[in-house]
Order: structure tokens, then C-alpha cells, then sequence
């Protein structure tokens, strides 16, 4: 099989080591571009990313690939859109939206920004939950006339929940919904917030994240209808904190349902969604899309964020909710910098191309 031509921007950022990392030795695609600012042009990706004292800024963990180290970084203007087949940018939402719009015009892009996501055009994909909505792609190419599209990750905290309300949603009809998030440091990036100010503290506000939330849980829960998203009928409170957490998104939820639930039911529906998920056999995707959790006890971030890479939701304290007639709460466990991320990202690269959309 041949490999589709992909190339990154921002390759040299956090999250673009992210995808330096999810695409080596990727059996479906191969880098073959890189692109980072014009700091960075002209230089190899191994010297692009020592900082002024020579030290190799790498945060990713493990080791650099080797296939990345001697590749030239270009300017994002100077990429050969003519011999790439897929992009995934990591470049921040400020100028995401530029950029992502002229490389699109050419060839599809899958982004990691928030610059496109709440187009009624664009679908925001969780491959396993809402992949039917990657049709609105087509629809999004003649609405703009490009030969390609965005399709955006939905944000990492959003990604958690709504992989954990998809099931319930669509088997008990979840109405109403009530989360708290604990979310780990490395979700501000490196200038979200500083060692002084995290260490015994929590931060109970993170701008604009509460309102994302909302908005993509029901879009990404809504369904494909004459061309467009109609937003699924739930209604979403959140409060979003910052906690002394390095990696992972913990998440405390309160679910109420149309239908009867109690946690035996709920078991056994996410132990039927592993059996019947549609990303099965994707080279990035885990063996189990859920870990469900009977010891009180779980999830906890420092054993839950290495299980399936990263990339498998847990799932624990689920309990029946006296509050609501009908409902459950639970506490979930996503891995912001993997499922949430990079390797998400590669993930929903591999089910559009499954689909044919790539």
C-alpha cells in the first residue's frame, strides 16, 4: 500500500511533537513536509527545536524520531501543496484561520485549533462517535469551492465527555447534564500556567473553555440532517478547573436520562460500544475505546493515562443519581495530549481515509 503524503505545521510546538510522535513509522502515512515560523526555516528539525542555551526543547517524552531529525523545516508559504495529500496543523487559533484556509484550498487539513469549529459547515469528528458527520466534509468543499477541508478536534475536555455521553444518549436518552473538570497542566500549554502558581492550588476558572464545552458536546452529539447539524437536544453545566495534575482530564458527571439506568446497564452498554466501534482495527486506535471501572477507586490520572496509549477513555464511580428521577453520575478519565490531541487528530486522519475522504 502506498503511503499518503502528509506534512506537519507547527511541527517544532507542543502539540506538533505530538504528531511527530503519533506519525512515525505510521503504516498509512509518512511525513514528507514540515513546516514551523520563520524562526524556524531553514533549519533542521533537530536544531529548530534547541533553545538559545543549545538545550533540546522536546516534551513529548521518549525518544526524537529519528525520520524527523534531518528534515529541513520550511515556511508554512513555501510547503509543495502539489505533493502532499493530508495536513495536520498544530498552529495556534490566532492564525489558524488563515493558514488553514489557504492550505485547504488544495488539500484536506485536520487541525487541532478552534478557528473552524463552530462553522455550520464543519464537523468536529471523535472517530467511534460521530463519524457519519464526516459527509458534511463534501458539503463543506463546494459550500467553499476548495479541493480540500478542516476538520477540527473538538476540544480535549469536550472530547472526554462526549465519548462517555454518546452511549447513554443514544440508548437512554441523556437530557440533562452536570460536569466538573480537573484538568491537567500541560492543557494551558507551556505558558498556561506557571509552577508557582499551580503548586497547592487549584485554578476554579479557565477562560472561554465552559462555553466550548456546551456548544461541541451538542453538536458533536447532534445528527447530519439536509446538510447541516442539528445540535442534539441535551443541555450541558460545567464548571472547568485547573489542577496540579501533569497530564489527563479528570471529569466528574451527573447524567439525567429519559430511560431507567443504573451502573449494571451502563456496563454493559459501554462493554457492547467496544464491541461494535467503528475505528476497530485503526493502527492508532486502543484495543478497548472504554475501560470501565467497578473499584471506587478509579480513574486515577497517574494509572489511567498510559492505558491504550492514551488513547482509551476509563470510565468509574458510576453510581445511580438520587437527585434526578432517572440518571447516574460517574467520573471519566481522557488523556488531553493523546485522545485529545495529537494522536487524535492521527486517528480521525485514519478513519476519513478508511472512509475514502483522504
Amino acid at each position: 500500500m502506498e503511503k499518503k503524503r502528509v506534512a506537519i505545521i507547527g511541527a517544532t510546538g507542543a502539540v506538533g511533537q505530538e504528531f511527530v510522535q503519533s506519525l512515525n513509522n505510521h503504516p498509512w502515512f509518512e511525513v514528507t513536509q514540515i513546516a514551523a515560523s520563520e524562526r524556524s526555516a531553514g533549519k533542521k528539525y533537530i536544531d529548530a527545536i534547541r533553545d538559545a542555551g543549545g538545550i533540546i526543547s522536546w516534551s513529548v517524552g521518549g525518544e526524537i524520531p529519528e525520520y524527523i531529525k534531518d528534515m529541513t523545516v520550511r515556511k508554512i508559504d513555501d510547503l509543495d501543496v502539489s505533493q502532499l495529500d493530508l495536513v495536520f496543523s498544530a498552529v495556534e487559533s490566532g492564525a489558524a484561520r488563515d493558514i488553514e484556509t489557504k492550505m485547504a484550498a488544495d488539500v484536506p487539513v485536520i487541525s487541532t485549533s478552534s478557528a473552524f469549529r463552530y462553522e455550520d459547515d464543519v464537523p468536529m469528528l471523535i472517530p467511534g462517535i460521530n463519524d457519519e458527520q464526516a459527509e458534511l466534509l463534501e458539503i463543506q468543499k463546494k459550500n467553499r469551492n476548495w479541493k480540500g477541508w478542516v476538520a477540527p478536534l473538538p476540544n480535549c475536555t469536550t472530547i472526554g465527555l462526549a465519548i462517555t455521553l454518546k452511549p447513554l444518549f443514544e440508548k437512554y436518552g441523556a437530557k440533562k447534564v452536570m460536569m466538573t473538570s480537573m484538568q491537567a497542566i500541560s492543557g494551558g500549554g507551556k505558558s498556561g500556567v506557571t509552577a508557582m502558581g499551580i503548586t497547592d492550588n487549584i485554578f476554579p476558572y479557565i477562560p472561554k473553555e465552559e462555553g466550548k464545552v456546551k456548544k461541541e458536546t451538542r453538536k458533536i452529539l447532534g445528527k447530519l440532517k439536509d446538510g447541516k447539524i442539528e445540535d442534539a437536544d441535551i443541555r450541558v453545566s460545567c464548571t472547568c478547573t485547573r489542577v496540579p495534575v501533569i497530564d489527563g482530564h479528570t471529569e466528574s458527571v451527573f447524567v439525567e436520562t429519559e430511560k431507567e439506568i443504573d451502573p449494571s446497564m451502563a456496563k454493559e452498554t459501554y462493554n457492547q460500544y467496544n464491541k461494535d466501534i467503528s475505528v476497530a482495527g485503526l493502527p492508532s486506535a486502543p484495543e478497548k475505546y472504554y475501560a470501565f471501572h467497578d473499584d471506587p477507586t478509579r480513574p486515577q490520572p497517574r494509572m489511567e493515562r498510559e492505558v491504550g496509549d492514551g488513547m482509551t477513555t476509563s470510565i468509574g464511580r458510576v453510581e445511580k443519581e438520587e437527585l434526578f428521577e432517572k440518571g447516574l453520575k460517574y467520573v471519566l478519565f481522557s488523556h488531553n495530549k493523546k485522545m485529545g490531541s495529537g494522536k487524535g487528530a492521527v486517528l480521525v486522519g485514519e478513519m476519513l481515509y478508511k472512509k475514502g475522504k483522504i
